[in-house]
């Protein structure tokens, strides 16, 4: 382990934080996939070339590079090598395609563009006409971006390129490193923008909350178009000298195994992903693993002891983050938290519960998840090319969340609910709007109101449902409308339940009461794919 000291301003630049770390400890393990291991010194090698070669592209300081890549060491060196660069990175969901997908190449506004050989298909079917991109780097063959009429060369070229170490004496901690597309409340998705430093305190933070000490391994096997695979293990590792073995995706029959394989100390599983696990049938080595301590968001609290036993698993660490502000609340190592309790806040940041008219409420009272940095650049830089959003979420000096919660009598904070009309589905923020609009584009259908249904594994968690109203004399069965989101949206928005309706219940002036439809729930009239056996095949 080699903890770096980030006390220097100067210092707090993620290129910068690698190149220390390949002069301190180069020939430690940084990366591991399979049984292909990269040290710190070879990454920081591949970055150096990425820098050059990107460079050569005509990438500069502030440009940003759309990546659409499945997760992969090389999403690693290629964002850092950016990152050394002064240049943003913006991931794009693999899950996307269609519309969704156009929308987020589009708002990228890069230049050029990083994809998977299996992926320039799919980029293809959005029409190259009227997105940004002028210049391709294929993850695999080049040629097979010839569907998009660019010029293109392959990643692997990017990665033989001669470079040295770039001069970053102008970079600033506070230079936006990375975009990240997150769900909206209200309509399309957002870009947040994160600076080094909120990448930075975000992963030094969770280090010590997780108590990370010498021999850790952590495993990773989340998406990298999530910000938790990267300041939950990637950067964490970075800022703390040790390796992180990361696998393309979650196996719920492979986990314990995977983690054997890698000798993996520590993990972080979101949203359902834990649940899948415990769900698994008992068997007598559950135990027999090399997990110590495991970040597990969110886990119902009566069964945070009995997974522990279960698993062998030391500690299991509860938290509450978003996108915007990364590090919010955590369990501090050490201290008994009151059940169900999300702790205390970060450092660097200030939390308070406010009203709607941000005055802070009473312990106990419900009110809104508002934040202060104390420290500059603590939470996001704003969202991309959306200023008006921006200045939307701030009000009288708090970013407002949009979260509720409550705050008790002894300084601990609780999560309540979502202020604002969205579906948290499978570790996913989905905007109902977004939902709405894949199931409309169906010809048959006239309106649809999408909203969740508590989930059956995970209170916390919701199963999406979609009411439809048809367009008179067309008719359109729940199976054929699901296979048509299935094979036109997201994966994530195909919903468990459809039910068809005569009409929404709508105020006078024709807004949907979305509170009406909750009450509903699932009637015997609804759909539900699950009982079905409706299955949406991987792509």
């Amino acid at each position: 382990m080699n903890r770096l000291d980030l006390d220097d301003p100067r210092d707090r630049l993620l290129g910068r934080c690698l190149r220390r770390q390949a002069e301190a400890i180069p020939d430690r393990d940084f990366l591991v996939s399979d049984d292909v291991h990269w040290s710190y010194g070879r990454v920081n090698e591949l970055a150096n070339s990425m820098a050059s070669a990107f460079g050569e592209l005509g990438v500069a300081r502030g440009d940003t590079v759309c990546l659409m890549m499945d997760t992969h060491p090389a999403y690693v060196w290629t964002t850092l090598g950016l990152n050394k660069l002064g240049a943003v990175w913006v991931p794009t969901s693999t899950d996307y395609k269609g519309t969704w997908l156009r929308d987020r190449l589009a708002e990228s506004r890069a230049r050029v563009l990083v994809v998977d050989e299996g992926l320039v298909a799919r980029v293809a079917e959005c029409g190259a006409a009227g997105l940004p991109f002028e210049r391709v780097v294929v993850r695999g063959n080049a040629a097979a971006a010839a569907p998009l009429g660019l010029p293109a060369v392959s990643l692997a070229s990017l990665e033989r390129a001669p470079g040295k170490e770039p001069d970053d004496r102008e970079l600033f901690l506070g230079d936006t490193a990375a975009i990240l597309w997150t769900s909206g409340t209200t309509g399309r998705s957002k870009g947040v923008m994160q600076s080094h430093n909120v990448w930075i305190r975000a992963a030094v933070n969770g280090a010590v909350n997780a108590g990370l000490r010498e021999g850790e391994i952590i495993y990773s096997c989340l998406p990298m178009y999530q910000s938790a695979s990267w300041v939950s293990n990637i950067y964490r590792a970075l800022v703390s000298g040790v390796p992180c073995a990361i696998d393309a995706r979650f196996s719920v029959t492979d986990f314990w195994d995977r983690c054997r394989f890698y000798g993996a100390t520590m993990t972080f599983t979101l949203g359902a992903m834990h649940i899948f696990l415990w769900q698994q049938p008992p068997r007598d080595d559950d135990a027999d693993n090399p997990i110590r301590t495991a970040g597990m968001v969110p886990m119902p609290e009566a069964l945070i002891e009995p997974f522990k036993r279960r698993f062998g698993i030391e500690e299991i660490h509860q938290g509450y983050g978003q996108s915007e502000v990364m590090a919010l609340l955590s369990r501090r190592p050490g201290r008994r938290y009151a059940p169900n309790s999300l702790g205390e806040p970060a450092d660097g940041i200030e939390v308070k519960i406010l009203d709607d008219r941000d005055y802070e409420v009473a312990p106990g009272e419900t009110g809104e998840f508002c934040i202060r940095p104390l420290e500059p650049y603590a939470i996001f830089n704003g969202y991309f090319e959306r200023p008006e959003l921006t200045v939307g979420a701030w009000r009288n000096l708090w970013y407002h969340t949009g979260d509720l919660g409550r705050r008790d009598a002894a300084g601990e904070y609780y999560f309540v609910d979502r202020k604002a009309d969205f579906i948290r589905f499978k570790g996913r923020n989905i905007a109902s709007v977004e939902v709405e609009a894949a199931v409309a584009a169906h010809p048959a259908v006239a309106q649809a109101a999408a909203h969740g249904v508590t989930s059956e594994e995970l209170a916390a968690e919701a199963e999406l449902k979609v009411c439809v109203v048809r367009k008179p004399g067309q008719q359109v069965s729940a199976e054929e409308l699901a296979r048509f989101v299935a094979d036109t949206a997201p994966r994530h928005f195909v919903p468990r339940y459809i039910e068809f309706l005569d009409a929404l219940p709508a105020t006078p002036t024709g807004r949907v009461q979305k509170f009406a439809l909750r009450e509903r729930g699932v009637t015997p009239q609804t759909w539900d794919a699950k009982h079905a056996g409706f299955v949406v095949a991987k792509r």
